[in-house]
């Protein structure tokens, strides 16, 4: 387990070193630094001094070594537009974030599983059917149609739910259901899966013929096998809710690390991107790689494959 471990922590390390070079190299090919920072009235000996000041003019190789080092340390420069550390905005917004991801998170899991349990228990039957139809309308609709269509009906028509801002947990209600609803079919197919082949193996059989009660089966024995794959993939999934913010952030005005990148992405606030593009790709690599130790962990065939 131990060598396994470390072999996965190596290549989690090169990947992020990956793509902290794809992000410094993307981020300063799409906009000149220089050009950002001095504003579009700047004259080219204006630029020119900013360049040097900052040392844009530096080559590729030391600007991005310098820039990873302070990376490194959790400094990431400061903020072109808003003349602010990078640190600061990101500690101020992650909060909001990391709320929705866990609320939307908590909702697929919550809504998911059940429907994969019944689904499980009455294969082929008029149950199943709805939920597999569920799983399928829920990739086949686009997120951001998703929570537009929430908005109109509970947050214009019925009145029910705040439509922007953070300030209650009710402002969380429908971003954590339009980001967590997209996540639900795959628990729920994995869920499916898993309680079917569970319920048909030998010790369910022997549970049953023992005389315990169908509660006890169902629950104590079958789910908590069934599921284990889900923990696996809920890591991964969260990683991805993390990244998804970004839109739903936008549509419902939360004023989170997402919504922090569409104003720096529109702002042209080349800092501010670079940081937020870094951490939600470090945070799905270390969720992966949790995921990968977990996997290795509850199954020692992985660990030798």
């Amino acid at each position: 387990m131990l060598a396994y471990s470390l072999k996965r922590l190596v290549l989690a390390f090169l990947v992020v070193l990956t793509v902290s070079g794809i992000t410094f190299t993307l981020t300063n090919a799409a906009i000149d630094p220089a050009k950002a920072l001095a504003g579009e009235s700047a004259t080219a000996a204006d630029i020119e001094a900013i360049r040097k000041a900052y040392g844009f003019d530096r080559a590729y190789i030391v600007q991005y070594a310098d820039w990873l080092g302070s990376a490194l340390t959790g400094q990431f420069g400061e903020s072109f537009r808003m003349r602010r550390p990078v640190a600061t905005l990101l500690a101020e917004r992650l909060p909001v974030t990391m709320t929705l991801g866990v609320c939307a998170l908590a909702f697929a899991l919550l809504l998911s599983i059940p429907l994969g349990v019944v689904a499980a228990l009455k294969p082929n039957s008029a149950v199943d059917r709805v939920a597999l139809s569920l799983s399928v309308l829920g990739q086949a609709l686009p997120t951001f149609w998703f929570a537009l269509m929430m908005i109109i009906l509970f947050g214009v028509v019925l009145r029910w739910l705040p439509i922007s801002g953070s300030d209650t947990w009710l402002h969380f209600v429908m971003p954590s259901v339009a980001l967590g609803y997209y996540a639900t079919p795959a628990f729920m197919r994995l869920t499916r899966a898993g309680m079917i082949e569970v319920l048909a193996s030998d010790y369910i059989r022997t549970a049953r013929a023992k005389g315990l009660r169908p509660g006890t089966v169902l629950f104590k024995h079958a789910l908590r096998n069934a599921v284990i794959p889900v923990v696996s993939l809920a890591a991964v999934q969260f990683g991805f809710m993390l990244g998804g913010s970004v839109v739903i952030e936008t549509i419902f005005a939360l004023h989170g690390v997402g919504f922090l990148a569409w104003e720096s992405i529109s702002r042209s606030d080349i800092p501010v991107v670079q940081a937020i593009v870094l951490l939600i790709s470090l945070f799905y690599i270390v969720l992966t790689l949790v995921a990968d130790l977990l996997n290795a962990y509850l199954d020692p065939r992985i660990r030798v494959a």
